[in-house]
């Protein structure tokens, strides 16, 4: 397909296609004069014969349909605010296979971990990473030092 033509203009073209063959003309003369490729031409054509003037028209693509529903989707979003911790899950930090892990034992289902990341986004929680502290670190001696050195170093 071209990438000229808007998506609602192919139920057109189909059209257009069926009856240019029923005209005689041949595939090739019709993918050239509508611009198209002869293997659109031809699978048009194809589906006209199998569903008739029903297989024209211009149809939503359909997916896999969710394995929980936005229902479930509102719950698991009122378990992860409960956090980590409340689940069973040492640390208070939420990961892909923790919340798969919950929306196992909740709904029943699996998911591949690049899906829940998704599931994630479509709830509006985003990627978080935590802040890093070194626990060995002496915070006086750094605000001491942030105080004292940095101010120096800008100087010169």
């Amino acid at each position: 397909m071209s990438a000229k033509y808007k998506p609602s203009d192919y139920e057109v073209l189909r059209r257009r296609c069926v009856e240019l063959k029923e005209a005689g003309w041949k595939q090739k003369h019709i993918a050239s004069a509508l611009g198209l490729t002869e293997g659109w031409v031809s699978q048009t054509l194809k589906k006209y014969r199998h569903q008739g003037p029903q297989g024209l028209v211009t149809r939503k693509p359909t997916g896999y349909p969710p394995k929980i529903t936005p229902e479930q989707l509102s719950q698991l979003v009122g378990e992860l605010e409960q956090g980590a911790v409340s689940h069973g899950f040492p640390g208070h930090i939420w990961t892909r296979s923790r919340v798969n892990v919950l929306i196992g034992k909740l709904f029943g289902v699996n998911y591949d971990p690049t899906q829940v990341g998704r599931i994630l986004k479509k709830v509006g929680w985003s990627l978080q990473k935590p802040a890093r502290n070194a626990r060995q670190q002496n915070k006086q001696k750094v605000q001491q030092w942030r105080e004292e050195t940095v101010p120096d170093l800008k100087k010169s």
